[in-house]
């Protein structure tokens, strides 16, 4: 049995990304943007278009699979799905955001920070996330975030996106199944 709470609606996500492009803006330098496969890509063009609006220019845009840098790649499958990662421009030298929807354990973002070094080293690397649940793992925090909140072992933080989901909302799932 799970329990559903709405998070976010489509609008909140839209003020959030209008806030986190403020403050990217803010810094007055081009970056590029990295979205982390699979929603944090969706998510990297909506943040973008934001960004582009308040500066006339146009970030970089890039998505990154992390798949074979995970540290649980083992449990992962047997033959886990290995999605494209698509970075058109170079990454030496270039300020880099990785944009992802949930900050959980931060073990995404440490394989992620892997990925992009294969690449070249980047000026800077910073982290925009959507939703920031708690529960660190490692020693990793977001430099851009939507909305924090405190979750239980229990329960899930969902981000849909339209281009996967068929709509845009955030919702909080409590499965008490897990409990026993």
């Amino acid at each position: 049995m799970a329990e559903t709470k709405l998070l976010m609606t489509e609008e909140q996500m839209d003020q959030v990304f209008l806030e986190m492009a403020r403050k990217v803006a803010a810094n007055g330098e081009d970056v590029a943007l990295i979205g982390i496969r699979s929603r944090g890509v969706p998510l990297a063009h909506w943040l973008a278009k934001h960004v582009e609006t308040l500066t006339k220019r146009t970030p970089k845009l890039g998505a990154l699979d992390i798949n074979l840098y995970r540290d649980d790649l083992s449990e992962v499958g047997e033959h886990p799905v290995i999605k494209e990662t698509d970075i058109p421009f170079k990454v030496e030298g270039t300020g880099i955001i990785l944009v992802d929807d949930v900050l959980y354990t931060g073990r995404t973002i440490r394989a992620a920070m892997d990925a992009i070094v294969d690449f070249g080293r980047p000026k800077y690397v910073r982290l925009a996330v959507l939703v920031d649940r708690g529960w660190r793992e490692l020693p990793i925090q977001a430099d851009y975030t939507g909305k924090k909140i405190e979750t239980t072992a229990d329960e899930v933080v969902k981000v849909m996106v339209k281009e996967l989901d068929g709509k845009n909302e955030v919702v909080l799932k409590k499965d008490f199944s897990k409990r026993f």
